[in-house]
């Protein structure tokens, strides 16, 4: 299980998801069917197999709706469940509930979506060596949450923003000329606790890239033949990374090339939610 984020870094993202789907009216459908005062169980329930990841988030979406409500947790995240199995029992106000239900569940089922599509990734580079990253290719206002998830699923986290280290892609190459240029004005203006990582395309760019000494090497779209060889030129003077199309079935010829990391933005950007859903358990105490 990933150390859980701060409640600060969560709540602002389950605010705005809530006031989006409150609107100015808030839950007209609700306060006109449900009783005031009446309370609920619910079951928060997987639909299929997968990895949990977003729990707090879901809890919190609950709990800013209305503090009353509690919410039991039956797996942490991280873990596996399978379909039918229940994640949580949440007991409160039925309005609340039911005004809550929808943010919660987009976050615990986006976040699982993430979690699970990673969990299938890392098994599959199992005992290469190799470790799975995802990268800035994050929903907007999202990114923490999504990174956090990642983890979960047991991978790792590239950078969380621009400020974190240099990475020399194709756009800043062909802007500065080429790549030594590029390298050596990052070594002159980034300080010296900043790693210097740069994309390369061919193997000829790699030899340039460790010719002027970059810490880390982006090879993106290489086979694993070239990549073999690129791994080689490298030796232990840099960190490789291996990133561009790489799917669960090509993932272990990747890894088996010998790289450190592999990148992959379609874990965030382009995951499938893991089907959860909210059902009636009874009248709450």
């Amino acid at each position: 299980m990933p150390a859980p984020l701060p409640r600060l870094i969560i709540e602002p993202a389950v605010r705005r998801a809530l006031e989006e789907d409150l609107g100015l009216a808030g839950d007209v459908t609700a306060n006109a069917v449900i009783p005031a005062g009446h309370r609920s169980t619910v079951v928060m329930a997987a639909r299929k197999e997968g990895v949990i990841a977003g729990l707090d988030a879901a809890a919190l979406a609950f709990a800013l709706v209305d503090p009353d409500i509690r919410m039991a947790r039956h797996v942490e995240d991280g873990e596996t469940v399978a379909a039918g199995a229940t994640i949580a029992t949440v007991t409160g106000p039925s309005r609340a509930l039911l005004t809550g239900e929808r943010t919660a569940l987009n976050f615990l089922g986006h976040l699982s979506g993430i979690a699970t599509v990673t969990r299938t990734i890392v098994d599959a580079v199992a005992g290469t060596g190799a470790s799975i990253v995802c990268t800035r290719k994050t929903t907007p206002g999202l990114r923490a949450l999504e990174k956090y998830a990642v983890k979960a699923g047991g991978g790792g986290n590239h950078r969380f923003s621009l400020a974190d280290a240099v990475l020399i892609k194709d756009n800043h190459i062909a802007i500065a000329g080429d790549i030594k240029t590029a390298i050596l004005r990052a070594k002159e203006n980034a300080g010296h606790m900043v790693k210097i990582e740069v994309e390369v395309d061919t193997l000829d760019q790699l030899e340039q890239a460790m010719a002027v000494g970059a810490d880390a090497v982006l090879l993106d779209n290489m086979t694993p033949e070239t990549l073999r060889r690129a791994v080689a030129i490298v030796g232990d003077r840099a960190v490789t990374e291996a990133s561009g199309g790489i799917t669960p079935e090509t993932a272990g010829a990747v890894a088996e090339a010998g790289v450190d990391l592999i990148s992959i933005g379609w874990l965030t950007h382009s995951a499938p939610v893991l089907d959860i859903g909210l059902d009636y358990k009874n009248a709450g105490d």
